[in-house]
């Protein structure tokens, strides 16, 4: 049996926080816990951790701050949990590099299927022995899944780790039209979620391969029903 994932909790409020290392302690995992984003970086780079997840809401700098500095020395998995529901905000996290959010309050049982399908997605991406799957080519876009790189006319794109899991899934299946529920399914690992989670990231997809829902070149959605990518005419 595989060891319980290793987390490092990152939350001022010391209610919150003591609740979370309880439940993740019930749950198996490891866990260690800091206050501050200074603590959280000099944790994440004496320790290996499975998972992190960051409050925003610190003392000594802002949470959106630390994730860009978290990212600058690791690509463990980030969960952040924001009191702010603000579209624009969220946008702003997962382009920083968060692979989730959740929006406080939350339940526990929430915060463990969202840890859960994070969690599979970091392990189907490092599973050894994969076979070498092949480049995937969509007009100008080629997409390396075992490299994990994106080029659209020969231009890398600097992509989120779930900007590239839902690029290259699409991608895998060019001119059909894959239903949201397919995507909550096999994108994010749920079973459910909200169409907001879909539209932040198609949103960006968008911008970094220079086109907008209005005037779409690769991807299109088709409302009520799921979202395509095809070469442009």
């Amino acid at each position: 049996m595989p060891p319980m994932p290793s987390v490092l909790v990152v939350e001022d409020d010391q209610f919150v926080r003591s609740a979370l290392i309880r439940h993740l302690t019930e749950a198996g995992h490891t866990v260690r816990s800091v206050g501050t984003a200074l603590e959280a970086l000099r944790e994440v780079a004496h320790f290996r951790f499975d998972m992190v997840i960051l409050d925003l809401g610190l003392p000594d700098l802002d949470g959106s701050e630390a994730l860009k500095m978290l990212r600058g020395i690791t690509d463990v998995p980030v969960i952040v949990a924001t009191a702010r529901d603000d579209e624009t905000e969220i946008v702003r996290l997962l382009n920083d590099g968060a692979d989730d959010y959740l929006t406080k309050p939350f339940s526990v049982e929430h915060l463990s299927a969202r840890m859960a399908a994070v969690l599979r997605r970091a392990r189907a991406t490092a599973e050894p022995g994969a076979a070498s799957p092949r480049v995937l080519r969509v007009g100008g876009l080629a997409i390396d899944p075992l490299r994990r790189q994106a080029e659209l006319d020969g231009r890398r794109l600097d992509l989120t780790r779930r900007e590239f899991d839902l690029l290259t899934f699409l991608a895998a299946r060019p001119g059909v039209v894959v239903p949201r529920k397919e995507l909550l399914a096999e994108v994010w690992q749920q079973s459910y979620g909200d169409d907001q989670t879909i539209d932040v990231h198609l949103s960006w997809l968008r911008r970094k391969l220079g086109e907008t829902a209005a005037r779409p070149r690769y991807l299109h959605t088709l409302r009520g029903v799921g979202v395509k990518l095809e070469p442009p005419l």
